[in-house]
């Protein structure tokens, strides 16, 4: 962010100049930057709370470190710092007394900081995830003293089930920490009182400043623009973490990335999606590339087609007026799903970096085919009474308009087109009020060929087909179908789970996504947040077959409240000669 004159003018000039921060070189998650920006280098505070990210723990209990890849900047940009100085920086214990990060929410008030990112803060300070001076700041429109904002923080805190020691205490010192300041996202003069009690917080250290947006997309420029000119760091590095929607097209979305980019540098920019802070999402590529016996079988070779399924068992009910306007493509599988499915197909990276990572994503996106409107099943869920129960249907919600033909439910058929999935149907489906909740990948393998027991198995070879499913919630897990004998004299087979539940085998809980992604802003890793050429590629992948459903005004297929979708979305399936993997008997 601009480091400038906080006048009340400079906020209001419509020809801001890019200004920002650029990550020069990264060993083992410690950011050397430029002394002219910073003057010394970004601590990484995660081995505090766990493992270092990229060491592995041997067999024989010895610890592997691995080096990540650097990454320079661009040139003409800032210099990097001189060896010797990143070798006197990464001696953290010395200078823990020099740098403090002053995270603030905008947008305080809302549900999704009370729910999610305060909890987040409180668990990643109990885990001692946090540095030793840090300060968190509530900034919102309503009015509301230090006092309001730590009661209302304090209801939604809990500690974790397996770590309930010094809890309360630990509770008031994180309190203790959190401040409030009212104001207009807006308004240059409110952002300069925040900066003002920003710096008495942070008491001459270096001060590091991460701005958490969970606004409406509609005021994000606004923000953004006052807190870069009012309230951004003198010498340490200003990140920004963005919420979805990143516009509703690619049109859109691209006019908030050039609108940002005015007063930001794209590293500066966490486009945050949860979903890829998930557990199992997380272990995605573990799994594959660290496992020998997956990564043969990981092409159009073995597997016959992969589904993502997201189901929740509920309604829009409460968010009527904001779902209308984005409909379930936009706000669940042009992001969640498509995220999962690049991490899914990409080809090996390089290294761990977040830009060999994200490099191989942005492939997978522009290799996948354009979808037709063919390879599309829409529905909304309609009303419907189960015994003594009535649930509305989605135009019931007072909020939505009666003639509303937005999708509650979506299915889609994709293909990518490149040398390793060639041929492979990727089917999604995604929808509201259904059965159950659910989110998971499952991935069906082909037919054994001339396989010895199909006198055995019978007619349905899709009972004897063998798939993986990686379960991201609830109950995390992942479980391989297998075809066993059943003990006895007789010849006969049954369909096994090899299981890995994780409430079984790990006794730690699970930490929320929301944990992962703000540790990975404060530490400046941007693995798991989108880049803008991932985005751009995203929006141009779903933006013709969205404007055709809404140009041609397509009905969607009504199904009840509690029930599995709509019967299109089965034939959609049939089509390609896959079946729906969370329907069979075995679910």
């Amino acid at each position: 962010m601009a480091t400038l004159s906080s006048s009340n003018q400079a906020c209001s000039s419509s020809s801001a100049s890019s200004i920002g921060l650029h990550q020069i070189r990264k060993i083992n998650h410690f950011s050397a930057v430029s002394q002219k920006r910073l003057g010394s280098k970004n601590v990484s505070f995660r081995s505090k709370c766990s493992p270092l990210p990229n060491a592995i723990l041997m067999q024989d209990g010895a610890l592997a470190a691995k080096i990540a890849a650097t990454n320079e900047a661009p040139p003409g940009k800032l210099k990097e710092t001189p060896p010797q100085e990143l070798e006197r920086s990464i001696d953290s214990d010395s200078m823990g007394d020099k740098f403090t990060v002053s995270i603030t929410v905008v947008g305080a008030s809302g549900d999704l900081a009370k729910k999610k990112i305060f909890p987040a803060l409180f668990a990643l300070y109990y885990e001692g995830c946090l540095p030793q001076h840090f300060s968190i700041f509530g900034y919102a429109r309503s009015k509301m003293t230090d006092a309001e904002l730590r009661n209302m923080v304090s209801r939604t805190l809990t500690c974790r089930i397996d770590k309930r020691e010094n809890c309360d205490e630990k509770m008031e010192q994180f309190l203790s920490r959190c401040f409030y300041h009212s104001g207009q996202y807006d308004s240059p003069e409110n952002f300069v009182e925040l900066d003002r009690k920003l710096k008495e917080h942070e008491a001459g250290r270096v001060s590091n400043r991460l701005f958490y947006l969970s606004i409406p997309p509609n005021i994000f420029v606004d923000a953004v623009k006052c807190a870069s000119f009012s309230a951004s760091a003198a010498k340490g590095w200003t990140r920004v973490i963005v919420e979805k929607p990143f516009g509703r097209d690619s049109e859109s979305s691209a006019a908030l990335t050039s609108a940002l980019k005015q007063y930001l540098q794209e590293d500066q920019i966490f486009r945050i999606d949860h979903y890829l802070g998930k557990e199992l999402v997380e272990n995605l590529s573990v799994l594959r590339f660290s496992n020998l016996i997956f990564e043969p079988l990981w092409s159009r070779q073995y597997i016959r087609n992969v589904q993502l399924i997201f189901s929740e068992d509920f309604g829009t009910e409460g968010r009527g007026g904001y779902f209308d306007h984005y409909g379930i493509i936009r706000d669940i599988m042009q992001n969640h799903l498509l995220q999962i499915l690049a991490l899914f197909a990409m080809e090996t990276p390089v290294s761990l970096d977040a830009e060999d990572i994200r490099n191989e994503k942005v492939k997978v996106l522009r290799s996948m085919r354009p979808i037709p409107i063919d390879d599309v099943v829409i529905g909304q869920y309609k009303s419907h009474t189960k015994g003594d129960v009535s649930h509305p249907g989605y135009t019931d919600d007072k909020t939505v308009p009666n003639d509303s033909l937005t999708p509650t439910f979506a299915a889609a058929a994709l293909f990518i087109d490149n040398a390793r999935w060639d041929g492979v149907p990727f089917l999604m489906k995604a929808g509201k009020a259904l059965h159950n909740r659910r989110a998971e990948i499952r991935v069906q393998f082909r037919h054994v060929p001339g396989n010895l027991y199909n006198r055995n198995i019978g007619a349905d070879l899709d009972r004897a087909t063998n798939e993986l499913v990686i379960r991201v919630q609830p109950d995390e897990a992942i479980y391989l179908k297998i075809n066993n004998k059943v003990p006895g004299l007789g010849m006969r087979l049954d369909r096994s789970n090899l299981n890995l539940l994780y409430k079984t085998r790990y006794s730690k809980e699970i930490p929320d996504a929301y944990e992962r992604l703000l540790l990975d802003a404060i530490e400046g890793e941007r693995r798991l947040f989108i880049r803008s050429d991932e985005l751009d590629a995203a929006w141009s992948l779903f933006t013709p077959v969205l404007k055709e459903l809404e140009d041609k005004k397509i009905i969607p297929e009504y199904y009840p409240y509690g029930s599995r979708g709509p019967v299109g979305a089965h034939y959609l399936a049939a089509r390609y000669n896959v079946k729906w993997g969370d329907i069979g008997i075995d679910e």
